[in-house]
């Protein structure tokens, strides 16, 4: 090769014919992903500290016995089998899903008007953020202080009762507001409608308005154009506020202990009550199982919705 040739060759980022590449070129690309192994090491280090080995734990005990006194390291299935055959553990997880379904209608009903409105109906940048904002104000306290703020509200001699019984609307208080059923769902809805307004209003901003001008264009309505339109676009927001919302019920404990007043049951509460015990092993095979309760219900979520689009 010319003298001129080997420059050109060199210019356009190569090297010239006939002349073996470097080591250290050969070895670059290796380097390079070396170098990505590196950027993923950190973060798969703390994934496996912190969740993997963690669970792979609790899988670990779920197997092991107990009595009184002791925890005994073995491999039973004695736990498992009462698990899967007691009535008691069916009366649990049934319960434990009506407040996951109860809790979930209502906070996507909330959290779908919430965020329909600010994404919609409030123009102004400024006043939106400062709106969603203010719905934040009860994650500024602790989720034990919130419920907490509803006894003197509900109480057989609370607020409500009081002024309903002033008003002449009812002739002795209403016993189901506290201590029940009523009281824990809402109180679910209250802790977790923001998680379900977030990822909402997330997909409505990212509609393009000109589809919803379309439609009013081609004569519809308000409602079909929430149903046809708005609607089919936020399912991705939709799929990850429920994932959020039902997550968080179904491993809530602390929210129907108090709210229940020790008159309810869930799974959380009997791992709760179980730890209290000192029954590891009894707890650990509830835990499992229900993380697979929960992992079947998530993929069935995503298996309706592709929540990729919004990530």
């Amino acid at each position: 090769m010319s003298p001129d040739g080997a420059v050109g060759e060199v210019a356009r980022g190569g090297l010239p014919r006939g002349r073996p590449a470097s080591p250290a070129a050969a070895r670059f690309p290796r380097l390079r992903a070396g170098a990505s192994y590196l950027q993923v090491a950190p973060l798969a280090v703390i994934l496996a500290l912190f969740l993997v080995i963690p669970i792979l734990t609790i899988v670990v005990v779920s197997f092991w016995r107990f009595d009184e006194y002791r925890i005994i390291p073995d491999v039973v299935l004695d736990n498992y089998s009462y698990l899967l055959t007691s009535a008691v553990t069916l009366g649990l997880y049934l319960n434990t899903l009506k407040y996951a379904a109860l809790a979930w209608v209502l906070t996507l009903g909330i959290g779908f008007a919430v965020a329909y409105f600010l994404a919609f109906h409030v123009r102004s940048t400024t006043w939106q953020m400062t709106l969603f904002v203010l719905c934040t104000i009860p994650f500024w306290t602790s989720n034990i202080i919130r419920m907490i703020s509803w006894i003197p509200f509900l109480g057989r001699h609370g607020l409500l009762n009081q002024a309903l019984l002033s008003l002449g609307l009812v002739d002795r208080p209403l016993e189901f507001l506290l201590f029940s059923d009523f009281a824990i769902v809402l109180a679910f809805v209250h802790l977790y409608t923001l998680f379900m307004v977030v990822p909402i209003f997330n997909s409505m901003m990212r509609i393009d308005r000109a589809l919803i001008e379309a439609a009013v264009d081609a004569g519809a309505t308000a409602r079909q154009v929430v149903w046809h339109v708005v609607l089919p676009l936020c399912k991705p927001g939709i799929a990850i506020g429920s994932i959020f919302v039902v997550t968080l019920v179904m491993g809530d404990f602390i929210t129907v202990r108090l709210m229940g007043g020790g008159q309810r049951a869930s799974v959380g509460l009997a791992m709760s009550n179980e730890i209290s015990l000192l029954q590891y092993p009894a707890a650990a095979a509830d835990a499992v199982a229900l993380l697979a309760v929960v992992l079947l219900m998530v993929a069935a979520m995503m298996r309706i919705v592709d929540v990729r689009k919004e990530l």
